[in-house]
């Protein structure tokens, strides 16, 4: 760190404004304009948000400009990209630099480009970091104004201060904050690799428990074994913070797990009552029956809690002498979504019916053989979380590391002035 400040020490840096080192221009390609057939490609919004460099490959969406258009709004190596504004107000200003002339490629009108005035590669890989460091985005933050959008007027954006130390230590900084990248880059990779690595060998072994049964353990339709229920109409306006527990079929695919003891939301015991809604009671699953997308639909959770919990008119509540878990770890299974795939009626919203459910086959082993097959699945489900949490946290935490020293190097006293 005494190192990384020492490159600091006694540099003279001149603050100037953004229009006195780089043209600012705005008249980016609308889209939905275009009148003219020249295929190209469009640099976006997105593209500038996640990727600090940007090359062709980067750049997907196919549009057609004029050749006036075309030259106007063509990128250069060098160029910076911006986002001059947006519904998040600390998303203003992202910033991410073109590492090769694009011959093929336009940007957007939703983005906003500088072209050095004296191009040089290096400093345009200065500016760049600069406008990802968080001692610029808090000068851009405070003067950023809007309703529903957020955003700097032209003006501001010309008389934006940004500080330009000596070429040397520029190129230096880059040097640093490029390494500190790809290292980043590297150990984010890796992690996530090994995440997924733990994932896919979780599930592996959750199929194969369902698989592995020959002929001595037979397979029963789920609507002989046990019964349906579903659920009555309420809507999230009615939940409160606390009453009687339950369960809103979106919350199924964000919140809730294979087994759940409390729940998330709560409905007055009025209301309950009045509208006579339905409830799950311990030992029961809630299973999901509707969602966008056919892979949505199904999940289950096992119902554990201590008093029973309401479930939304989008879920059923499944009863039957099986291991509630046991049941629950099933519908999350490829074999189990298998066979529902046909039952399913799709739409705007895709739905299943107590009827398609029931007609789905499971393996029923004696209680004994359920007990330790949830006993193993529950024990490689809190390894999994342990290490998704684990390597999660580490990942931002190497994430947070590098904005640190990003910031260390790009933060210069205005004492320092010239």
């Amino acid at each position: 760190m005494s190192s990384l400040r020492k490159i600091l020490e006694g540099v003279l840096v001149e603050w100037k404004p953004l229009m006195e080192v780089a043209l600012i221009s705005a008249a980016g390609v609308d889209k939905k304009m275009i009148k003219t057939e020249n295929p190209v490609v469009l640099l976006n919004y997105m593209d500038v948000y996640r990727n600090p460099y940007i090359n062709a490959q980067i750049p997907t969406m196919q549009v057609t400009a004029n050749d006036a258009k075309l030259e106007q709004c063509n990128v250069l190596k060098g160029d910076i990209f911006i986002t001059p504004s947006s519904e998040v107000k600390n998303e203003i200003g992202f910033s991410a630099m073109a590492v090769e002339d694009m011959p093929n490629v336009v940007y957007s009108y939703h983005i906003m480009r500088l072209r050095l005035k004296e191009p040089n590669l290096t400093q345009s890989m200065f500016i760049n970091y600069l406008f990802r460091s968080n001692s610029l985005q808090s000068q851009i933050n405070k003067q950023a104004k809007g309703l529903t959008r957020y955003g700097l007027t032209k003006t501001q954006w010309e008389n934006l201060l940004i500080p330009i130390p000596p070429i040397s230590v520029q190129k230096e900084i880059v040097r640093i904050l490029d390494k500190f990248t790809e290292l980043t880059a590297e150990l984010t990779a890796e992690l996530t690799a090994e995440l997924t690595a733990r994932k896919k060998q979780y599930i592996f072994y959750k199929e194969q428990f369902f698989k592995c049964y020959g002929t001595e353990v037979k397979r029963e339709p789920l609507g002989v074994i046990g019964e349906f229920q579903r659920g009555k109409r309420f809507v999230k306006d009615d939940m409160i913070s606390e009453g009687v527990p339950c369960i809103h079929y979106g919350e199924m695919y964000t919140h809730y797990g294979t087994w759940a003891k409390e729940s998330k939301s709560f409905l007055s015991g009025e209301q309950v009552k009045r509208k006579n809604l339905r409830i799950a009671e311990n030992g029961d699953l809630v299973i999901v029956a509707a969602g966008e997308t056919i892979e949505d639909i199904g999940l289950g959770t096992a119902w554990l809690g201590d008093e029973g919990v309401v479930i939304h008119d989008a879920c059923f509540s499944f009863r039957s002498p099986l291991n509630p878990k046991y049941v629950a770890y099933f519908t999350r299974t490829k074999q189990f979504h298998d066979q529902i795939k046909k039952h399913i009626s799709s739409g705007k919203i895709s739905a299943i019916n107590a009827k398609g459910l029931g007609k789905v086959l499971i393996p029923v082993p004696s209680p004994e053989e359920q007990e330790r097959i949830v006993n193993i699945l529950d024990k490689f489900d809190i390894l999994t979380t342990s290490i998704s949490e684990g390597l999660s946290k580490e990942i931002e935490l190497r994430k947070k590391q590098y904005e640190y020293y990003r910031d260390l190097l790009l933060t210069f006293p205005k004492h320092n002035v010239e």
